[in-house]
């Protein structure tokens, strides 16, 4: 039923997409983790002390939510089997995001298209943490695609692959990795030390579902008539390029199946930050990238479904 139930939880994204609401679930994790932080985080520890306190936040933070998706799940069980099939659907709905990122990418590529820069950086700065205020039209979309790439990954084939070999639980508990790595996962000052635990743990939790997520890419690229050749190379030459263990696998095989070049200059808080480059500019980057990285999104995303049902299968007839 697995793959009937992944398949259940996409299409119920893509038909309602990510509400905006407080009580999201990934809005009262982030809630959770602003709290615990608040209490854990002392600006006076030593750099050990700050290492310990993040990863009691880390340990605070899984065990509250992986216990609670697992008692909702047990009460829906109890209900009646469609309720936990439903239910669950809808909450591992709640944990990816095909549609909010071909949404937001769809949505500034129409911008650039229509000449409106300024709307386009106003827009790119909800979704990317650089400086967007004097990005140029390439720049803009350089932004878009990254995001929309790396997210292949954190937003879409991570929580799938976990909700498929651990159920709702086990996706939410990814979540809220992912959740900590995003809010206290910086090496930056303040969380060098106590974001440290948080960090580890997401490049630990991403590992294989962004590796998987790499050759499904490649697997893409074909399908789609994009380079798969330099989709592979550019995977194998210029991900371990990448700050991230993982990140930059997704975004090197859409650099290499596009033909154009990711990475680069940043800026954050007016703070030059120089990234490794991605792929070879072949082609100047322009806003039609940003709808071909969408389909590759979405052609991955299939990929892996259908990939569960083939897995699931096998595992009937061994």
């Amino acid at each position: 039923m697995e793959q009937y139930f992944l398949f259940t939880a996409v299409l119920l994204d893509g038909l309602f997409g990510d509400p905006r609401s407080n009580w999201h679930p990934v809005v009262i994790i982030g809630k959770l983790i602003s709290a615990w932080e608040k209490k854990l985080r002392r600006t006076g520890n030593s750099s050990r002390q700050q290492q310990f306190a993040g990863a009691v936040l880390v340990f605070i933070v899984l065990t509250v939510t992986y216990g609670i998706t697992w008692l909702i799940m047990y009460g829906l069980n109890r209900l009646h089997p469609a309720a936990a099939f439903f239910g669950g659907a809808l909450l591992l709905s709640f944990a990816i995001s095909p549609r909010s990122l071909a949404e937001a990418g769809r949505e500034i590529r129409g911008y650039l298209a229509a000449g409106d820069l300024e709307q386009a950086r106003f827009k790119v700065g909800w979704i990317v943490g650089r400086d967007t205020g004097h990005l140029d039209v390439a720049e803009v979309t350089r932004a878009t695609v990254e995001t929309v790439a790396e997210n292949i990954v954190d937003g879409i084939i991570s929580p799938l692959f976990y909700a498929a070999i651990g159920g709702v639980p086990l996706a939410f508990l990814y979540r809220a990795v992912n959740t900590l790595d995003s809010m206290v996962g910086y090496k930056n000052e303040k969380y060098f030390y106590f974001g440290k635990v948080a960090a580890r743990t997401d490049d630990i939790f991403n590992y294989v579902p962004a590796r998987l997520t790499g050759m499904l890419l490649v697997i893409t690229a074909f399908f789609l008539g994009y380079n798969t050749k330099r989709c592979l190379k550019t995977i194998w030459r210029d991900a371990p390029k990448h700050p991230s263990p993982n990140s930059g696998i997704a975004e090197a095989a859409v650099a290499g199946a596009l033909g154009v070049r990711l990475g680069g200059l940043n800026y954050y808080g007016g703070v030059a930050s120089l990234r490794a480059p991605m792929g070879d500019k072949l082609t100047e980057l322009e806003p039609g990238h940003i709808e071909q990285t969408v389909r590759m999104m979405y052609m991955t995303t299939a990929l892996f479904l259908a990939l569960t049902v083939l897995g699931s299968y096998w595992l009937r007839h061994i």
